[in-house]
């Protein structure tokens, strides 16, 4: 680490690239082969005209995305911190945005009129923030991930964020009927887990334990430094439970059919990872429940979508749309390259296991999409079931209604963001600077949604 106002000059890098034991791990490294996956995608790729379009295609879009942020909190003890973190809800109105398209200028307030945002705060001690009577940093964090699921709600007169957590919960405690459990998040407590809802006393120190304590994010708290992948980490998992959270709220009030016309989607893979991993297999179980109900209603599966914007499988798109001098748009224009296993570990993720890439922590499916537009986007499709789960094969029926997936790509692709959409770019906005934050207007976004889906 250099010292303030020391710059590192070309000398080191040379060093380094030079050294006998760099060259030594370099000749033993093994680089992968261009096969025929990547030298000949193009008798891979799906082309959006030989789909079949649905008749009725989404005209509403609901882009869930978080933000998260770490701040210093001035308490007497050094480096005390709390973070702060948003999820936020954005309606897109499509058919209004295609109807003030067609008009040479667009009113600014017309315009602001075909989104509708609603915004969750909730925030978290970190490091030397010790919360009433708690013992330590890591008891005060697990009471208060307690408190903020039990203060969030969608609806004023639903159920709350953990009363959806809890229900996964109980399907994922249904599905593992005992096994290793982690030790108790008691200090000085040696003993496994106790496994209840709601808050309830440890048999073993008499202290609070929460239901909230098994997603384990505590265990990522430093006690002597900063906590970014503490918050990250659970401004992810709050996003994941959220999307459950709502599809929760609509099934609860009746509003299945309004569903017929809407998309959901979500900033990041449909993954859930780190100590929560475990609520994946829930969120299969549970989608696959709502999926059920809401299909005879509506006559096709649910819409959900998540975008990876950056990351290993959005650099290799970008290393197969260029050609060896160095040429972009190789990759044809309204097609996609569906992965399976076998792509996956040969040429983004190497890998010998016999396991499914992601099998543990996804719970939806990616394939790549060039916009008509020309933006690369690399989207996740939810999975409903065992057949679309397959990463053995990877056909066009096992990505769920991927032509209507590719028609609302083609609308949704920014020129503002070249990898993403722009739902979530207004998502993003609102919960980087929340404009909406205390108003309960999730119910307007709901009136809006049934309103539209009625028509």
């Amino acid at each position: 680490m250099s010292f303030e106002g020391e710059f590192a000059s070309y000398e080191p890098l040379r060093r380094v690239l030079e050294s006998a034991k760099v060259k030594a791990l370099q000749n033993r490294m093994r680089v992968r082969s261009t096969d025929t996956n990547t030298e000949n995608i193009e008798n891979l790729l799906i082309q959006k005209k030989d789909l079949l379009l649905n008749d009725e295609q989404p005209d509403l879009v609901l882009a869930i995305d978080g933000s998260n942020m770490a701040a210093k909190a001035v308490n007497g003890f050094p480096g005390a911190e709390f973070g702060y973190v948003t999820i936020a809800s954005v309606l897109i109105d499509l058919k209004l945005v295609k109807e003030l398209s067609q008009n040479d200028f667009i009113s600014p307030k017309k315009f602001r009129e075909t989104e509708k945002a609603s915004t969750i705060e909730t925030v978290f001690p970190g490091c030397n923030i010790i919360l009433d009577n708690e013992h330590s940093a890591k008891a005060s964090l697990r009471r208060a991930l307690f408190e903020e699921l039990t203060s969030n709600t969608v609806f004023t007169d639903g159920e709350t964020l953990l009363d959806t957590y809890e229900h996964l919960f109980k399907i994922r405690r249904d599905l593992s009927q005992g096994g290793n459990l982690p030790r108790s998040p008691i200090d000085d407590v040696d003993e496994e887990m106790t496994y209840d809802y709601g808050e309830y006393n440890c048999p073993y120190s008499g202290e609070a334990l929460f239901s909230t304590d098994a997603l384990r994010l505590h265990e990522l708290m430093i006690n002597g430094g900063g906590n970014g992948e503490l918050f990250g980490q659970i401004m992810f998992t709050l996003e994941k439970l959220w999307l459950i959270h709502i599809l929760r709220a609509f099934e609860i009030k009746g509003w299945l059919s309004t569903l017929r016309r809407t998309a959901f989607v979500i900033d990041g893979p449909l993954a859930v990872f780190s100590t929560s991993s475990w609520l994946t297999k829930a969120i299969e179980v549970e989608l696959k429940r709502i999926n059920d109900l809401q299909k005879p209603i509506n006559g096709e599966d649910l819409l959900i979508i998540g975008i990876e914007k950056s990351g290993t499988f959005f650099n290799h798109f970008l290393e197969i749309d260029t050609t060896e001098d160095g040429i972009t748009d190789k990759f044809p224009r309204q097609s996609a390259l569906l992965l399976d296993d076998g792509y996956i570990k040969r040429n983004i993720i190497f890998s010998e296991s016999a396991k499914p890439y992601g099998k543990d922590t996804y719970f939806g499916r990616k394939f790549f999409y060039k916009a008509a537009s020309g933006q690369k986007i690399a989207p996740v499709l939810a999975c409903f079931n065992d057949y679309q789960r397959n990463l053995d094969t990877a056909k066009p029926d096992q990505f769920t209604r991927l032509a209507d997936v590719m028609n609302l790509l083609d609308q949704l692709a920014s020129s503002r963001h070249p990898n993403s959409v722009s739902p979530l770019i207004s998502a993003h906005a609102e919960a980087a600077i929340p404009l909406n934050l205390g108003k309960r207007i999730f119910e307007d976004i709901a009136r809006e949604i049934r309103g539209k889906s009625t028509i």
